[in-house]
C-alpha cells in the first residue's frame, strides 16, 4: 500500500457540435439545463465530494465535466465514463453532440461568450487571446498533504510536464486547417500571459507572491486565471496538472491521471528525503513544451534525466521507470503498462485524427469519428 493515499480526479473540457454540419454550436446553457432537469427527475442530489457533473466554460460552444475524487484507476475510469455519458445524454437532448478534441476541427465559428460577468471581462480585457480561447484541456487533480508539499511538487515536476503533453496530444486541426502540430491547443493556450511553465516557487510564500504579482499587473484577474501548467487548486487540497489536451479515449485519460499521480507521489518523496529541486531553465522548458506540442509521441522529446533529446518512446518509458515504485504502491503498474503499449502501438489522438482524414478524405469524417468515440467510450 502507498504510505500516502492520494486520491485523484479529472476535469475534461468538451466541444459541442451540430450533428449535421459538425461545426460548433453555442448551446451549453441548454445542455447544462437538460442535465439539471434529468437529475431532478431522477431524484439525484448533487455530489457532496466534488463539483457538479457538468459546467459551462468560457464559450457557449464548450462544456466541462468533473469526476468525483477516486482512490484507484478502475474507479476513475468508471467516473470518467459516467461524466461523459451524462454530457452525451444532455447534449443529445439539446440537439448536439459532445466531442473530446483539443481544438475545433471545422469552420471559423461565431463564438459566443457565456453570459457571465467574469467571462465577459476576460474576453474584453484580453482581446484576441480571449476570443480564440475555444480550446479544450484535461486537468488532473492529485491529493497533497500540505501547501509546503504542494509547492515542493510543483517545483520538481516541471521537467516531466512536456512528456505528459506529448502523451495527450489530440489537436492537429484548427478551424478547417491542419496546424502542423500534434497539439495546437498547447500553442494557443500559451498566449495567455499567466500560462505555461513557471519558475520554481521555493515555498508557499513564494507561490503566493508570484500569484499576487501577476494579478497586480493585470496578467490574471484572480487565482482562477493562473494558467500555469501545474498549480495549487483553489477549492481542494490538490495539485492541478493542466498541461494535457483532452483525450478522446477514456483509457488515455486514465493513463495520464495515473502518470500524474505517480509523478506527484515520487517527487513528494524526493522532497521529503531532502532531495534538491532539479535545475531547469524556463527557456529550455518552453522549448521542450514546443517540441512536445509539435510532434507529440511521433518524434523526439527532451529527457529530463539528462537534458538530451531521445525517441519519445524511450522518454515515456523512462518516466514510467522513474515513478514505478509509486505505481506499484497504488496497484497501477499493469494498467499503465497496457495503456502505454496500446498508445505506442496505435498512436496518439492527433495521429488518429489525421489517419481518419487521410482515409475518408474530409474533416467532417474526423469530427464524426471523434463524436462517435467520445460517446461510445461513455457507455
Amino acid at each position: 500500500m502507498a504510505v500516502v493515499e492520494r486520491k485523484l480526479g479529472v476535469e475534461e473540457e468538451l466541444l459541442l457540435v451540430n450533428p449535421e454540419t459538425y461545426e460548433l454550436d453555442a448551446v451549453s446553457h441548454r445542455v447544462v439545463a437538460a442535465h439539471g432537469e434529468h437529475k431532478t427527475e431522477a431524484g439525484k442530489a448533487a455530489r457532496r465530494d466534488g463539483p457538479d457533473d457538468l459546467e459551462q466554460e468560457l464559450f457557449l460552444q464548450q462544456l466541462e465535466t468533473a469526476s468525483a475524487p477516486c482512490k484507484d484507476l478502475g474507479e476513475l475510469e468508471t467516473e470518467v465514463r459516467r461524466c461523459r455519458q451524462a454530457a452525451s445524454e444532455a447534449a443529445v437532448a439539446s440537439g448536439v453532440l459532445v466531442v473530446a478534441s483539443g481544438t475545433p476541427v471545422l469552420g471559423r465559428p461565431n463564438l459566443v461568450v457565456t453570459p457571465n460577468s467574469r467571462y465577459e471581462r476576460i474576453v474584453h480585457e484580453f482581446g484576441e487571446i480571449g476570443r480564440q480561447g475555444v480550446v479544450c484541456g484535461m486537468h488532473v487533480h492529485v491529493d497533497v498533504q500540505s501547501d509546503d508539499e504542494a509547492v515542493a511538487v510543483l517545483d520538481r515536476i516541471r521537467g516531466w510536464l512536456p512528456v505528459l503533453l506529448a502523451v495527450s496530444a489530440n489537436s492537429p486541426y484548427w478551424h478547417s486547417r491542419d496546424s502542423g502540430y500534434a497539439s495546437w491547443r498547447s500553442q494557443v493556450w500559451k498566449r495567455w500571459p499567466s500560462a505555461g511553465p513557471s519558475e520554481p516557487f521555493g515555498d508557499p510564500a513564494g507561490y503566493r507572491m508570484a500569484a499576487a504579482e501577476l494579478i497586480e499587473i493585470g496578467a490574471a484577474f484572480d487565482l482562477g486565471m493562473l494558467y500555469f501548467d501545474a498549480r495549487l487548486a483553489e477549492s481542494y487540497p490538490t495539485i492541478e496538472i493542466r498541461v494535457a489536451d483532452v483525450c478522446t479515449e477514456v483509457n488515455d485519460a486514465v493513463l495520464l491521471a495515473a502518470l500524474c499521480r505517480g509523478l506527484v507521489d515520487t517527487v513528494a518523496g524526493e522532497w521529503d528525503d531532502g532531495g534538491p529541486v532539479p535545475e531547469f531553465r524556463t527557456d529550455l522548458l518552453r522549448a521542450a513544451h514546443w517540441q512536445a506540442g509539435r510532434y507529440g509521441m511521433s518524434h523526439l522529446l527532451l529527457d529530463p534525466a539528462d537534458r538530451r533529446t531521445k525517441p519519445a518512446r524511450e522518454v515515456l518509458e523512462g518516466l514510467v521507470a522513474h515513478i514505478r515504485p509509486a505505481l506499484e504502491s497504488y496497484g497501477d503498474v499493469e494498467y499503465v503498462h497496457t495503456a502505454v503499449e496500446r498508445l505506442l502501438a496505435g498512436g496518439s489522438g492527433a495521429g488518429r485524427q489525421r489517419a481518419v482524414r487521410s482515409a475518408r478524405g474530409n474533416l467532417q469524417a474526423v469530427v464524426a469519428d471523434l463524436a462517435e468515440r467520445t460517446h461510445t467510450t461513455s457507455t
